[in-house]
């Protein structure tokens, strides 16, 4: 089953950076690392050419993975939009009611998301709460932890 995945630009591009990179110097490097394994002989008890071996494994899987998420990529494009609300991609600040703390996510497709990065997922419950609302609105959101927290947004930008 094909389906479209929502993918900002920046990270479009640098999925496309990353398989570049691994199809023209990994895969060649890992050849080469095999190549020379060989050359010493034995491969019943050659370490670095099993380690080669799983190395390209690796590569040639990652380089599957990037083309897929490429393929299904639909990368949404904002910058016709007024940032009049909460859509996919905009950059959002939030006022924490009850902590009176201020938060700033971005909503992202899911293969995006970092929470360490404050990249949020489109399908997590702040994400999904939030897509749709303006300035201004309050709203309330059950997170993960089983509670319900209160937010006002104060700013939305499309980066």
């Amino acid at each position: 089953m094909s389906y479209s995945v929502p993918m900002t630009k920046e990270s479009y591009e640098a999925l496309q950076e990353e398989l570049k990179r691994l199809i023209r110097e990994e895969r060649p490097r890992v050849i080469q690392d095999i190549a020379e394994a060989r050359s010493h002989g034995d491969l019943s008890e050659n370490a670095e050419y099993d380690a080669a071996k799983n190395r390209q494994a690796f590569i040639e899987g990652r380089i599957q993975e990037l083309q897929g998420k490429l393929a299904r990529a639909h990368v949404v494009d904002l910058s016709g939009l007024k940032p009049d609300k909460v859509v996919f991609g905009a950059t959002v600040t939030l006022y924490d009611t009850t902590s009176e703390e201020e938060v700033t996510y971005k909503i992202v497709g899911e293969e995006e998301a970092d929470i360490k990065l404050a990249k949020i997922s489109c399908t997590s419950p702040v994400g999904k709460a939030l897509i749709g609302h303006k300035l201004d609105d309050s709203v309330k959101i059950k997170v993960p932890s089983g509670s319900v927290k209160e937010y006002e947004i104060i700013d939305i930008k499309y980066l």
